[in-house]
């Protein structure tokens, strides 16, 4: 039941992967892109968290956690270059 679960949870998560990476293709505005490429590290996140619970290995919960804090850092350093122009102060 756990596997065919987490099957299905794969394809969900990999079809979200790919309409946020259109979004990140063809977003209208520079902050829409910039919320496509967010919302990709997101997804990453839940893939390798997936990953982890079908190989039932902790190495893919300690790859999620570092895509995380990237993700979190670039996201805000393309919001305050936006903002800015410039990121460091």
């Amino acid at each position: 039941m756990l596997e065919t679960s987490l099957l299905i949870a794969f394809s969900f998560v990999a079809l979200a992967l790919l309409l946020a990476f259109i979004r990140l293709l063809k977003g209208p505005d520079v902050p829409d892109r910039i919320l496509a490429l967010d919302t990709l590290y997101i997804n990453a996140i839940a893939l390798l968290v997936l990953l982890g619970m079908y190989f039932h290995s902790a190495l893919y919960f300690e790859a999620a956690l570092l895509i995380a804090v990237m993700g979190f850092v670039g996201t805000i350093g393309l919001s305050k270059y936006l903002l800015r122009g410039d990121i460091m102060e």
